[in-house]
């Protein structure tokens, strides 16, 4: 799920698998990471989808700076951090939790069932699957998995997961009035919370019929979030990560969305730092072994504007353009990222 920021064909949607993955190269060929996967919409009039799982209390850590349209209401993600972990760093100002061995296992276990629920959703994706589907497939997957959606009640968000199509940049609701149709993209979010730890991820699929403009910025999508991941070691700062999105991003014409971003993860859903996809390299605060953060670029075909519609959660691109994210949460380790998240 992205933090508001000063700051957040055929199916093919499963990654490749292995659970220690660290990327140590900055070039990654494109096909690395999540392979192109198929599978729209948009909502008004939501009712909380509630299955007594709601935790309305949770508090979000960023500020907003997102324009609203005239009926729009004020976003939910409010500034606010609530207690750390029990080993803490320094970094630009912020306290960030530093994770040991067993904390870092216990990331790895929630990041292992994010990603499990997400590929157990991809290969169902088709035309005629409703996003509410998605939302239902979702909490019956992580609960057999033992796990609970973050999402579900996070200040509000009606729903388990955010199934976001087409011009939707983030946070979309899931609606039964909403279905699938051929030529749609659609990006499917998923956190889990498994022993106290979150794992994040989130994929774009793909569904048959999808116009060339539509693969190209899918595949910019997946290859942005690559090479953020690429620079994400020990000592690498947080203007190296943007740097990486927003240059592969601007070589094939497409724009960054700069109001959402990533952010520090693990005991809580949203947790310091703010992780901008833009920026420049050799600036911002440094990055630790032990942090946990999630790298997830909203990329646009068109200009790079959002604003938030009238329920308060769905982010649109202004222009009305296609929007695509991928997704991992990751561990900084001296050599590089490690991917908690692959089935």
């Amino acid at each position: 799920m992205a933090r508001a920021g000063e700051r957040h064909p055929t199916r093919r949607p499963h990654e490749k698998r292995g659970s220690e993955l660290v990327f140590e190269l900055v070039d990654l060929p494109a096909d690395r990471g999540l392979r192109n996967a198929q599978a729209r919409g948009r909502t008004t009039d939501v009712t909380l989808v509630g299955d007594g799982d709601e935790v309305p209390n949770l508090r979000q850590a960023h500020a907003t700076r997102v324009a609203h349209t005239a009926s729009a209401t004020s976003l939910r993600d409010r500034s606010g951090i609530g207690s750390l972990g029990r080993r803490c760093g320094i970094l630009g100002g912020m306290a960030v939790e530093i994770l040991g061995p067993g904390e870092m296992e216990r990331l790895r276990r929630a990041g292992r069932a994010a990603a499990a629920t997400l590929a157990f959703v991809g290969e169902r994706l088709r035309p005629g699957v409703t996003t509410a589907d998605v939302d239902r497939w979702v909490r019956e997957h992580t609960a057999a998995l033992g796990g609970r959606c973050s999402q579900l009640g996070y200040k509000g968000f009606p729903a388990a997961v955010c199934v976001s199509p087409n011009d939707v940049v983030c946070h979309g609701i899931p609606d039964a009035r909403v279905a699938l149709r051929p030529g749609d993209i659609v990006n499917v979010d998923v956190t889990t919370e498994i022993d106290g730890f979150h794992g994040d991820t989130s994929a774009t699929f793909v569904m048959s019929g999808a116009s060339p403009d539509a693969l190209r910025l899918v595949d910019v999508a997946r290859r942005c979030r690559d090479a953020g991941m690429a620079v994400v070691r020990d000592g690498a700062r947080l203007g190296d990560v943007g740097a990486a999105v927003e240059e592969v991003a601007r070589a094939a014409g497409c724009t960054v969305v700069r109001e959402f971003g990533g952010h520090g993860i693990g005991r809580r859903m949203h947790m310091d730092p703010h992780v901008p996809h833009t920026g420049r390299r050799g600036t911002g605060p440094r990055l630790r072994a032990g942090m946990a953060l999630t790298i997830e670029p909203m990329i646009n075909l068109g200009g790079a504007a959002v604003h938030v519609l009238g329920d308060g959660w769905t982010v649109v691109t202004s222009d009305g353009s296609l929007s695509a994210q991928f997704e991992h949460t990751v561990l900084v380790t001296q050599g590089g990222a490690e991917i908690v998240t692959y089935a």
